[in-house]
């Protein structure tokens, strides 16, 4: 058989191509690197981008600072979570978790290290890895998405140790509690659950929906995002005594412990997806809270107040 010669994409194409992909970009994930000085961002393309936190706060920083430092094809759909670890970078997208290490990726080898895919109940189930949660005192990684399971991952060994039912319908956010070996976990049933991870048992349940001030009817159960001081379960994330929430819309908001919202700050993108807020102790000068969304930027928040300026791939 006559094997088929790709053909060449004439510049002018390719840049076109370029500029619709950006405009057609979503920005699922973020992850701070260890050192705390760079900042990966994964897209609804697959790709990672990897961008220079320093440089870009540098105050010699110019435009190109604002780019990425390197940009590679992770997965071949959406990368829709990523951790990362005191080396390496864990990114998932549909039915897989790959592993990156920090130190090759700023060298610009972004080889992958390792990939694994949970065990599925059919071989042919390929649901969406929605959220990835490390637990470090047992050195474990619990992956969660569109098969309404929980699952834990040795990070040692690469193995599938647990897995946790209860979810009816697609997990999309979980938590840690530090303080204690238990985790919670949101989905579009409406529930959150937690799971003692001892006994990998449900404890407890809030169906959050079934509460008149939490209802809304208009949009459903929906739980998309959860955040944990330990003590307290909260929505996305919190920073001293404020909770930090985005989505639909281009604000943060920031909310008292009370209830009430305090400030709203405008951001680049129509639609939030993604809170990051870099509070690495290595790099106290790069302390910067970052969202993304519905666009192909990353706006950068110095402080709360206001949008200092934004990435972009």
């Amino acid at each position: 058989m006559e094997r088929a010669v790709p053909l060449a994409v004439p510049l002018g194409q390719t840049e076109v191509f370029q500029a619709l992909q950006r405009l057609h970009m979503t920005i699922f994930s973020q992850s701070v690197s260890p050192c705390g000085k760079f900042l990966a961002a994964g897209n609804n393309y697959g790709q990672i981008a990897i961008f220079s936190l320093s440089s870009a706060l540098s105050s010699e920083a110019k435009e190109e600072s604002k780019k990425p430092v390197v940009t590679f094809q992770a997965h071949d759909g959406p990368v829709y979570s990523m951790v990362s670890t005191d080396r390496h970078l864990l990114s998932a997208g549909d039915g897989e978790v790959k592993a990156w290490l920090w130190a090759e990726m700023l060298k610009k080898g972004c080889k992958e290290l390792w990939r694994r895919q949970p065990p599925y109940r059919t071989s042919l189930e390929v649901p969406e890895i929605n959220a990835l949660l490390l637990v470090p005192k047992e050195n474990s990684l619990i992956l969660a998405g569109g098969d309404c399971q929980l699952h834990t991952m040795d990070l040692e060994t690469g193995t599938f140790t647990r897995v946790l039912r209860g979810h009816t319908d697609y997990i999309h956010c979980l938590a840690l509690r530090e303080r204690s070996p238990e985790v919670l976990s949101g989905g579009e049933d409406g529930a959150v659950r937690l799971w003692d991870l001892r006994t990998a048992k449900e404890v407890q349940t809030i169906e959050v929906y079934k509460h008149e001030e939490c209802s809304r009817p208009h949009n459903g159960r929906w739980i998309g995002c959860l955040a944990t001081d330990s003590d307290w379960m909260k929505h996305v994330t919190f920073y001293q005594d404020l909770i930090l929430s985005a989505g639909q819309g281009r604000c943060v908001n920031q909310w008292q412990l009370s209830g009430e919202l305090k400030a709203q700050v405008p951001g680049s993108s129509p639609g939030l997806l993604s809170l990051s807020l870099n509070q690495q102790p290595a790099a106290p000068e790069c302390k910067v809270l970052t969202a993304a969304g519905n666009s192909c930027r990353v706006d950068v928040f110095t402080n709360l107040g206001y949008r200092a300026f934004s990435l972009s791939f």
